[in-house]
């Protein structure tokens, strides 16, 4: 008699009685589910799993499609392969680098010894679409960590990662012959790539995929010009110093340079921050400077560090909180679930925003308001506020970019800065690093460290801070007239020590352990850097703490 596993699906709350060993794309096949944009992965015991993970216990078991954060990459990285074998298959000494997240996409650098025209995307993408119709499988194989350096020999930032990670044993993926590594599941078969997009993009490829919202569509190309030049930038600096990868990042610590590291990676960002502060100064008409950004993306310190940087510019920054622009409480409009929206844009007076930046910018002297966040009215503060020649008003908020926030206000006397973390450091060439996974990990920190909140609450709250973000902060951050990096190329291996403890308290029972299990897999290939070395001015103090700025 055949041995059986029980498996509680969480899809349909039925449990299904399986044979030992049977896949998840088996078990999936026996759920009576009908996913219409899935199955992609699954969630077993709430951590992530292809769908050819065998079973050999009784499981919970969730399976997961393209509108799930986890579906998407494993799509996404199973496009990752395709594209890397047709460039294979086409330059067979070519190379491939899956490198910025741009345009609701991911840009591509191509090494094919000739340019990347409008031709050489269509042949790319037409031998992409015949490995999709081939329907090809996805091998999953396991070896030892030194049997798959043999097999990736040649393939530099590969070779290093795995030499670096310290780990036993690795799994790596092959179609038809062709071998890659990934640091997630991808899918079985090529035939579930149903929708992809590739064309030619600046001096590389765009690999556009479907919509998290409308994964029957693909995602809307957007024009993210700005952003793109500030990775481009980065990548620069990162070719001189010889770091582009994780596996450059740990070998120069183990070769002792993190000082060196820090310190130059701290002084090309103040040197960029004095920069806009030129900028700003060499615009005579300039009487606002407006830092918009997305959680835990450092604009706060930003904000203090241009403030230092204007002075020395002869200009004196005054401090203005949108905060305390809140509209009484009544008048605050609702989200969808009833709740007041304090994030949305017409939470802000913003009538009395105009009226009192053009009255300063008169000449006339005004009283700021302040926001009761305990009675929920807007009080008058007292504080009363006249500009002179050389002041220059600083505002940060989550809506400064947006132009309705500003619409009375002459577009000459506003300077814009746009703030993120763009994480420009990868893994390896095919493997990025999400730019939203350094956030979180600040935010987990510092959620700990100030608010007293735990990584699983900030992990829950997580999807609900990136919806707020789509919606009033990333559609304006192409408005800003100059753009801020605050990620540094050594700041994961800082973030790794504070971040682990954190993240290991997630209990496995809960939702939330699948994403802190994600992270806590990511941060193992990561050689951790101790945070004495990092000078009290850096940004990265604004989540460590010891910062020698007042927040």
């Amino acid at each position: 008699m055949k041995q059986v596993v029980q498996i509680r699906c969480k899809n349909n709350k039925k449990v299904i009685n399986s044979a030992i060993g049977s896949t998840l794309s088996e078990i999936y096949d026996a759920s009576g589910l009908d996913m219409k944009y899935g199955p992609v992965s699954a969630k077993v015991n709430n951590k992530v799993e292809g769908l050819n993970f065998r079973v050999y216990h009784n499981k919970d078991v969730e399976y997961l499609d393209l509108t799930s954060p986890s579906g998407q990459r494993t799509y996404t990285r199973t496009l990752f392969m395709v594209l890397c074998k047709a460039v294979h298959d086409l330059y067979p000494e070519g190379n491939v680098w899956i490198d910025i997240p741009v345009s609701n996409g991911y840009y591509c650098d191509l090494i094919i010894g000739e340019e990347v025209t409008e031709q050489v995307a269509a042949r790319i993408r037409q031998r992409m679409q015949e490995i999709i119709d081939a329907k090809l499988p996805l091998r999953r194989h396991e070896c030892t960590t030194e049997e798959a350096i043999k097999v990736f020999e040649g393939r530099e930032s590969k070779v290093k990662l795995l030499r670096s990670t310290g780990s036993l044993y690795t799994t790596y993926y092959d179609i038809d012959g062709y071998k890659d590594y990934y640091y997630g599941s991808l899918l079985t078969n090529t035939s579930q790539l149903k929708l992809f997009g590739l064309e030619k993009y600046f001096d590389g490829l765009l690999l556009r995929i479907p919509s998290l919202k409308d994964p029957g569509q693909l995602g809307e190309l957007i024009h993210q010009d700005k952003m793109f030049d500030i990775f481009k930038e980065h990548h620069h600096w990162q070719d001189i110093l010889g770091l582009r990868t994780i596996g450059d990042l740990n070998e120069a610590v183990d070769k002792g340079m993190t000082t060196d590291l820090i310190n130059l990676s701290e002084a090309l960002q103040e040197k960029k921050i004095a920069h806009i502060a030129d900028e700003i100064a060499a615009r005579k008409k300039v009487k606002m400077v407006l830092i918009a950004g997305p959680s835990s993306s450092g604009k706060t310190t930003s904000c203090k560090r241009l403030s230092i940087q204007l002075l020395t510019n002869g200009i004196k920054p005054i401090a203005i909180s949108l905060d305390d622009y809140f509209v009484d409480r009544e008048h605050t409009p609702k989200d969808e679930n009833g709740e007041y929206d304090y994030e949305s844009l017409y939470a802000l007076n913003i009538p009395l925003l105009n009226q009192q930046m053009n009255d300063l910018f008169n000449g006339k002297e005004i009283e700021l308001p302040k926001y009761n966040f305990q009675t929920g009215r807007s009080e008058k503060s007292g504080k009363k506020l006249k500009m002179h020649e050389n002041d220059v008003l600083v505002v940060e908020g989550i809506h400064a970019l947006n132009p309705e926030l500003t619409a009375q206000i002459p577009d000459e006397q506003i300077f814009r800065v746009y703030a993120s973390a763009f994480t420009t450091i990868l893994l390896d060439s095919h493997n990025y690093v999400p730019t939203t996974d350094n956030r979180l990990l600040r935010r987990i920190i510092r959620d700990y460290k100030y608010r007293g909140v735990n990584a699983m609450e900030t992990i829950h709250r997580w999807p609900s801070v990136r919806a707020g973000e789509n919606k009033w902060i990333f559609p304006f951050q192409e408005n800003a007239d100059a753009m801020f990096n605050t990620a540094m190329i050594f700041e994961l291996a800082v973030i790794k020590q504070q971040a682990v403890p954190l993240l290991e308290q997630v209990p496995e029972n809960c939702d939330e352990y699948s994403e802190a299990y994600r992270l806590l897999k990511f941060l193992k290939y990561i050689k951790p850097i101790t945070n004495r070395q990092v000078p009290p001015t850096s940004l990265l103090r604004e989540f460590l703490g010891g910062s020698s700025f007042k927040y």
